[in-house]
């Protein structure tokens, strides 16, 4: 694996196994997460998304395979304890009683005896853009918050609200159904938007492979298929909007191919064509605009990379 490729995926994927299409119940979906955790190619592996609503029984189920002490079984596990798991919840209900619950939950993670584990992310959509000022003034300093809003309208008034926060941008970038999916222009579009203004953002849903392709909706036996976005598509094209602010055309060119080798990988460079980034340029996109994706999949990324023969 070359240098450019790891900067590219480390920690790129927040696993999202609790969401369609795989729609995992907590305990299989907790038992992914820990076998990616200490897998070959966990440095690939971000947060575990849960919805709020559902923390309590995601501390049930996972307490015992969080770094610390096993809750069920009363015995140290030889492990790591300084680094905890991380959660990035999603806010599916009335804002103070979900600041509450994250509350609770991050009292309760806090020392071994019950696992170690914190949710220092959230995410949540708004309609209106009024509405990024009042969350903000209620979240506390040590949650980081994802804002989703509409990108098939001009969304640079959301994306302006943003800017000079601690706070990102988030955008969907496909679903079960193909009409969830933007056009390439709306990505765009999008992405130049967040580059102007300084706003990092995540993405998530449809980009469950490398590079653009039709790819099946669902995991099931006929299901349909739909053209959908790569992760390598999203992820270079974002890097380079932000390190050499391209023309708009670039960016769907890179946004929109289906060629994976046209995406090249050394120790030093990372590039699309005759566009390339050094790895401290793409090192500096990731760290601070291009931040991850969900995927209720951690495998299919990394069978994808596999199959490209540069993982």
């Amino acid at each position: 694996m070359t240098g450019s490729l790891r900067t590219l995926t480390t920690d790129l994927i927040d696993y999202a196994g609790l969401f369609p299409p795989a729609k995992l119940p907590m305990a299989p979906a907790v038992e992914e997460y820990n076998r990616c955790k200490v897998g070959e190619h966990e440095f690939m592996l971000g947060r575990f998304i849960c919805p709020v609503s559902r923390l309590g029984e995601f501390s049930t189920a996972a307490a015992a395979l969080m770094p610390g002490t096993y809750a069920t079984s009363g015995y140290s596990r030889p492990a790591d304890i300084t680094e905890g798991w991380r959660v990035s919840a999603i806010m599916d209900g009335e804002l103070p009683k979900d600041l509450d619950a994250i509350d609770a939950f991050n009292a309760k993670h806090a020392t071994q005896e019950h696992g170690l584990c914190a949710v220092d992310m959230v995410e949540l959509k708004v309609t209106d853009v009024n509405a990024i000022d009042e969350v903000l003034d209620e979240l506390p300093e040590d949650l980081f918050p994802f804002f989703e809003f509409p990108v098939t309208t001009d969304c640079r008034g959301f994306v302006a609200a943003l800017a000079g926060n601690s706070a990102a941008a988030k955008i969907r970038t496909g679903g079960i159904v193909g009409n969830a999916f933007p056009t390439v222009g709306e990505v765009a579009a999008f992405l130049h938007a967040c580059a102007a203004a300084q706003v990092p953002f995540k993405a998530t849903a449809g980009l469950h492979h490398p590079v653009r392709a039709h790819y099946p909706l669902t995991y099931e036996k006929d299901s349909p298929t739909c053209m959908m976005y790569g992760f390598l598509n999203l992820f270079m094209a974002a890097a380079v909007c932000k390190v050499k602010r391209p023309d708009p055309e670039v960016t769907r060119a890179i946004l929109e191919d289906d060629e994976w080798r046209h995406f090249k990988f050394s120790d030093q460079v990372l590039g699309w064509k005759e566009h390339l980034l050094t790895v401290t340029e793409l090192a500096v996109a990731r760290e601070s605009f291009a931040l991850s994706f969900g995927s209720c999949s951690f495998e299919d990324p990394v069978a994808g990379l596999k199959k490209m023969g540069v993982l």
